[in-house]
């Protein structure tokens, strides 16, 4: 049995995400036409901001129950984590997230700090909402590492299948 630490299966499941976010429509339904992968990551100057949403029931159980996030087709769940460029560290950061559906229905997500120990600690910030069959959810995230005094404003979306 192979078991891989949490910072490696996080990494690995939002490269997943990426992936499935690509199929999902029920037989019925027509396929969506292939649209170019999105940014990931963003330069901020000093740091690099990576971030992730994806369908919580692609989270291994046992990665679900540690971090106490509930396994679910209809749940999304956001990742960001903030790396230092000059040593490639992670580091603690004020993030903020405002999150909206393309209908202008606000997303409550409340983001948790994630550390994980290790020769490097991992830092994570974490926070899940309800998401419906092809409901695309727009992020806003307003990042500010510690001890910077400007807040980088970045956006994206994604599309969640749960049929």
């Amino acid at each position: 049995m192979v078991v891989m630490n949490p910072r490696t299966l996080l990494i690995s499941l939002s490269l997943l995400s990426c992936l499935s976010a690509c199929g999902g429509p029920g037989d019925s339904a027509k396929v969506p036409v292939a649209e170019p992968a999105e940014a990931s990551s963003a330069d901020i100057g000093n740091y690099v901001v990576h971030f992730s949403a994806q369908s919580t029931d692609q989270l291994p159980p046992t990665v679900a129950r540690e971090y106490n996030i509930v396994r679910s087709k209809n749940r999304a769940m956001l990742n960001i984590s903030v790396i230092r460029k000059s040593d490639n560290t992670p580091v603690t950061a004020n993030v903020a997230v405002n999150t909206v559906n393309l209908t202008g229905q606000l997303k409550n997500i409340s983001m948790r700090k994630i550390e994980e120990p290790g020769e490097i600690v991992a830092i994570y910030y974490v926070g899940d909402t309800t998401v419906a069959n092809r409901e695309v959810l727009v992020f806003d995230l307003s990042v500010k590492p510690d001890g910077e005094e400007d807040i980088s404003e970045l956006r994206f979306q994604r599309q969640f299948y749960t049929d």
